[in-house]
């Protein structure tokens, strides 16, 4: 495993392709709305990216042919946005940037919910979300790496859903993935423990039912529950700072260390 600890030249880099990939989230929220397709979505994201000196990472990334991923319902990851999928009252999704800026990369995804969901949908999101804030509090230098998926796992089994384990988090920055992987579902006090410098995404994908994936055929992207119940995921981008974690791609100030 090679963990690359980032140079100060290196984080603020990092730190500024995170920022522009969380403000892209919040400049699309407004037109994610019924009777919007996906593929409008990532035409806007598109431009916002490229207007804004960055470069969308997952266009053409081994073959991906949009500047965005959007999961809808039971998709868990890897949707690939089309002018075909049209947003109805109820769904909801996810929405996963990452900007190439200056040759640094950030990474980020949120939820989004189609005016009223159901009420399971919305226990869903939010415990996603909820998953996400119980890792990111792990992060701090001296404690396993392994220990923000067991916090993980802990609390969206407690919650009667189930975890992803086929996808993970990863290093990112220099490159798109690098290591170390982030798993979601991981034991105590296992893995490399955290040091100063790393920076790494931190992305729960849970479940309504099966935890397991299947990727369609088709395009060999879109990953989906097995049995069509609901995924939701959010993700950010984190720093392990000298006293604990710096959230890279938190334009909200929604988390402070």
């Amino acid at each position: 495993m090679n963990i690359i600890i980032k140079t100060a030249e290196q984080i603020e880099g990092i730190r500024q392709s995170s920022k522009l990939a969380g403000e892209i989230l919040v400049y699309i929220a407004d037109f994610v709305k019924e009777g919007v397709s996906t593929g409008y979505l990532d035409q806007l994201i598109h431009n916002y990216t490229i207007s804004h000196g960055a470069i969308p990472a997952t266009l053409n990334y081994s073959g991906f042919p949009k500047s965005c991923c959007i999961s809808p319902n039971d998709v868990i990851c890897h949707g690939i946005p089309s002018e075909d999928v049209i947003l109805k009252k109820g769904d909801i999704l996810n929405i996963d940037i990452t900007t190439i800026l200056n040759g640094y990369f950030g990474d980020t995804s949120k939820m989004f919910i189609v005016g009223e969901a159901s009420e399971n949908a919305v226990k869903l999101v939010n415990a996603t979300k909820h998953c996400l804030n119980l890792g990111i509090q792990q992060v701090r230098p001296g404690n396993y790496l392994g220990n923000i998926g067991y916090a993980i796992s802990r609390y969206a089994i407690s919650q009667g859903f189930t975890v992803v384990y086929e996808y993970c988090g990863h290093g990112v920055g220099i490159e798109f993935h690098e290591d170390p992987q982030v798993d979601h579902a991981a034991r105590k006090n296992s893995g490399p423990i955290l040091k100063p410098g790393m920076i790494f995404t931190i992305e729960p994908m849970i479940n309504e039912g099966k935890p397991r994936v299947k990727v369609d055929e088709t395009d060999g992207w879109t990953a989906r529950t097995v049995d069509n119940k609901l995924s939701a995921q959010f993700e950010h981008t984190v720093l392990v700072t000298d006293t604990g974690y710096e959230v890279l791609t938190d334009v909200s100030d929604e988390y402070s260390s």
